[in-house]
Parts: structure tokens; C-alpha cells; sequence
């Protein structure tokens, strides 16, 4: 009897143990994933950033901090990094005021609202390199709509005056698709028994809005403003399509100025360098919006 019940015991603890596995097995995957495609790539560049690296991108020796001193004393990273903050600062609170007032206005019953929602999604669907092209079109000095409609002669992606601006309007079309599904989403996750008792206290649509609706999204508006900064400061595709961080510079960013020092000059190590700042200002920003949650963030 004892034989039995000391195999069952065996048999129980090989299950439990089997069982206690399984969830590791299930994230062998992604783990496999983020450390051959995230981390080591992370402390490879990292190393690379304190090393001499060769055109080939083999390590040949330690410098310390002299690449960073080198990238800090050249011009083009000042106009980079001053090009990026704009670019940020701009983009992000444009980016979510105008979708978080398109997802609010199709929150609310309208015969047409199908037709909106999938209209304002659209540019989610669209690839970069299309939105790029079509832009480019659109703000054509000679034969682009919107010199057309407005009676204007800019030539948009050819001034460095106007380049910059001509990018913003495209990274803000660019966002609209997702943010507006993320705020349509929360707007209408919203419990209707707090809207409906507002609208019975005499509260106007502004004042629910502005008093109730949007602490009640407040986490969504969170993440949206972590994304959109994340996406802004890596801005790189449609510079590279269009302007090639010109003219004079006036578009080039971080990621175009690594891009640049590591593909077309071969400086690997110097690319290193702009990576790991640019990673830095993104955390340090990321940083600086999280500690706003505890104030202006409310989780129902």
C-alpha cells in the first residue's frame, strides 16, 4: 500500500513540476526574440559607442568618451538634435489634440458615423513609403493641390524654411489612424450611467468632456503620448525619402544623422554614439511622462 502511494506521490510531483514549466516554455520564444533582436543588439551598440570600429564594423580598440566628445563638437548634431526637439514638441500634443476631438465627436450617435470611423482609420492601413510619396505630390511647388486650393507657390520639401513644417504635416497624418482608434475605443468604454447623470446635473458637452470624459481616458492618453514621442523622435523614413535631411539641413534628425554616420560614412562607432544619445533623450522624455501619472492620471 505504501508502494502505491509513494508512486502516486512520485507521479503528482512530476505534474506539478511539468506543469510549473510549461509557462516558461511559452515564453522561450519571445525571450529567444527580444535578446537576439533588442538586447544584444542594445549592448553591442553600447559597446561599439566607446570603441574604435573599423569600416567593417570590427572593434579595434577602446576610446572612452572621445566619440561623444567628437559628435558633441560638430554642428550637424546641435541642427539635429534641435531639428528632433522641434519635430517632438510639435508633433505630439498636435498629433493627439486632433484625434482625441475627431474620436470624441464619432463617439456620439451619428448616421454617418461607420462612414467617419473608417474614413479617420484610414491612414493606418497606408504604408509609409505610399503616405510619403503621395505628400510629395500634394505639396509640389508646380503642380501640388495644396498650392492649388490655397493659391500658394512654396515649393514645401525645396525651402528650408517650409521642409520642416511639410514633415510635420506628414508624421501628424501618419498618427491619426491608430490614436483615433485607441481614443474611439476608450470614449466609448466609458460608463454611460456617469454621462448620462452628468448631462441630468446641467453639464454641457464641453464641460463632460473636459471634466469627466478625459480623466476617464486619462491612461489612454498616457500611452498615446509615450508612442507618438517614441515615434517622433525616431522620425527617420519619410526624411530620408524626401528632403534627405535637407535643405541646408533644416530636416535632418538623430536617427537621419546616424543613419548617415553609420551607412554612408562608415563610422560605425560615431552612429553608435547618436543611437545611444537619442536612446537617452527618449527614455529621459519617456521619464518625465510617466510622472505625470500619479497627478493627472485616473484609473477607473
Amino acid at each position: 500500500m505504501s508502494q502505491f502511494a509513494l508512486s502516486g506521490a512520485g507521479r503528482s510531483r512530476k505534474k506539478k513540476g511539468a506543469l510549473s514549466l510549461k509557462p516558461y516554455l511559452f515564453l522561450l520564444p519571445m525571450v529567444f526574440f527580444a535578446v537576439g533582436f533588442v538586447y544584444y543588439p542594445f549592448i553591442k551598440t553600447c559597446i561599439q559607442s566607446v570603441s574604435n570600429v573599423n569600416f567593417r564594423g570590427e572593434i579595434t580598440g577602446f576610446v572612452g568618451l572621445e566619440n561623444f566628445q567628437y559628435l558633441f563638437s560638430r554642428r550637424e548634431f546641435g541642427i539635429a538634435l534641435r531639428n528632433t526637439l522641434k519635430l517632438t514638441l510639435i508633433n505630439v500634443p498636435i498629433t493627439i489634440v486632433i484625434t482625441l476631438l475627431l474620436a470624441w465627436l464619432c463617439s456620439r450617435p451619428h448616421p454617418l458615423h461607420s462612414m467617419y470611423e473608417t474614413m479617420f482609420a484610414l491612414p493606418m492601413v497606408v504604408s509609409m513609403a505610399a503616405i510619403t510619396l503621395v505628400f510629395k505630390v500634394l505639396l509640389n511647388p508646380s503642380v501640388g493641390f495644396l498650392n492649388y486650393a490655397l493659391g500658394l507657390n512654396i515649393g514645401w520639401y525645396e525651402d528650408r524654411h517650409t521642409a520642416m513644417s511639410g514633415i510635420l504635416m506628414l508624421t501628424v497624418w501618419m498618427g491619426i489612424g491608430f490614436n483615433f482608434l485607441l481614443f474611439l475605443s476608450a470614449f466609448k468604454g466609458l460608463p454611460p450611467d456617469m454621462l448620462g447623470s452628468a448631462e441630468l446635473d446641467g453639464a454641457g458637452k464641453l464641460r463632460t468632456l473636459l471634466s469627466i470624459q478625459i480623466p476617464l481616458i486619462s491612461p489612454t492618453i498616457l500611452y498615446v503620448a509615450c508612442t507618438n514621442m517614441i515615434q517622433a523622435m525616431m522620425t527617420n523614413g519619410p526624411i530620408l525619402i524626401l528632403t534627405q535631411g535637407g535643405p541646408s539641413r533644416s530636416t535632418m534628425t538623430m536617427i537621419y544623422l546616424m543613419y548617415t554616420s553609420g551607412y554612408a560614412s562608415s563610422n560605425y562607432s560615431l552612429a553608435a554614439a547618436v543611437s545611444i544619445i537619442s536612446f537617452g533623450m527618449t527614455l529621459l522624455f519617456t521619464a518625465l511622462l510617466f510622472t505625470m501619472e500619479k497627478r493627472r492620471v485616473h484609473y477607473q
